[in-house]
């Protein structure tokens, strides 16, 4: 059954609410956020007086250290648990998290890194309460809500998400997919169904492997080993955010800050973390050329081409076309059984 109608985005008492209007989505004006009585101020650069240091190097956010022990994930003792990715894509928008929260009223807030795939079942399984996780996992499960614009998305070549092809794509019978990757699966599985009618056999790519390691005919990969050139020849290289925006005129969002909608804090924390999320990414953004000087040297890139990657490739906004571009997006996965037929 084609479905042509996806639910409307549901949000957190704080979030920037979302909703559809006919064919298109509209943002509703914003409850302004309140910290400690006063209304929270847009802010898009560093203030001065509140120095951003590089969190990671300073005290470094804990990391899964049993990342297929996924009791482990978290300590369930801690008031509120986010869940955030450590691709380079998504150092704009945690750079300065971890300073932030320690100076805020949710201090005891706890993060922890992982794959997009493991915080997005980290939150269906509710070991975490808020995570930077796949968009398509917002449509698939109808409790959860949009905490912040916050967002990873692209409005053309994204250079981090590629589909490597060995044979021509008509040809296409068998696909290995990113084991971290949820939404560039989907992606990768829309674009080869609606664009050539093609449905191959799916395999996972696991963490640590290159397309070498995989005899399927087409490979497709995610985050920092995305940006790495790969020594061999391929029929052709997609860069799939290249190949949605030019498809659908629309920009494409890869990730998004989602809670639960069970959240066991009140309206006041979620106003706070609302309000940091946005704060650490626009001091993000103001950083880029920090971060890439950070972040080079373990990627084998260099600090020019972290930096343009960054500022040209990424955007970190949701805003208006953004949202067009998740309802496009939602209404062809729901076509292709690959997100639920929303009533």
């Amino acid at each position: 059954m084609i479905c042509h109608l996806v639910r409307p985005f549901r949000t957190a008492p704080t979030a920037h609410i979302i909703r559809f209007c006919g064919t298109g989505i509209l943002p509703v004006k914003r409850t302004p956020l309140l910290w400690h009585g006063h209304p929270a101020r847009e802010e898009n650069t560093t203030r001065p007086g509140w120095p951003c240091h590089n969190a990671h190097q300073e005290q470094p956010v804990p990391h899964n250290p049993h990342p297929s022990d996924p009791d482990h994930l978290l300590d369930k003792s801690t008031s509120l648990r986010i869940g955030a990715v450590n691709y380079l894509n998504t150092k704009p928008l945690i750079y300065c998290l971890e300073e932030l929260i320690r100076g805020s009223r949710i201090a005891d807030t706890r993060i922890v890194v992982d794959l997009p795939s493991r915080l997005a079942q980290g939150l269906a399984d509710k070991r975490l309460d808020v995570a930077l996780i796949p968009s398509i996992e917002y449509v698939r499960h109808g409790g959860y809500s949009i905490v912040s614009d916050a967002c990873v998305g692209c409005n053309g070549p994204v250079e981090s998400v590629k589909l490597y092809g060995r044979v021509p794509v008509s040809q296409i019978r068998t696909l290995a997919l990113d084991e971290g990757s949820r939404t560039s699966a989907a992606l990768t599985r829309i674009l080869l169904a609606e664009r050539f009618d093609v449905h191959p056999r799916i395999s996972t790519l696991d963490i640590g492997s290159s397309p070498s390691d995989s005899d399927a005919d087409a490979v497709m990969l995610i985050g920092d080993r995305g940006m790495i050139p790969i020594d061999a020849a391929y029929e052709f290289i997609w860069d799939l955010g290249q190949e949605w925006c030019d498809w659908t005129g629309l920009p494409f969002v890869f990730a998004m800050w989602i809670a639960r909608g069970d959240l066991p804090v009140g309206r006041g924390d979620l106003n706070e973390l609302d309000r940091l999320l946005s704060l650490a990414r626009d001091r993000g953004i103001s950083m880029l050329e920090e971060i890439a000087r950070s972040e080079a040297p373990s990627l084998g890139l260099t600090v020019q081409q972290c930096h343009a990657y960054l500022r040209d490739n990424l955007t970190y906004r949701l805003g208006a076309a953004e949202q067009r571009g998740l309802q496009r997006f939602y209404q062809l996965a729901a076509r292709h059984g690959l997100a639920p037929c929303a009533e």
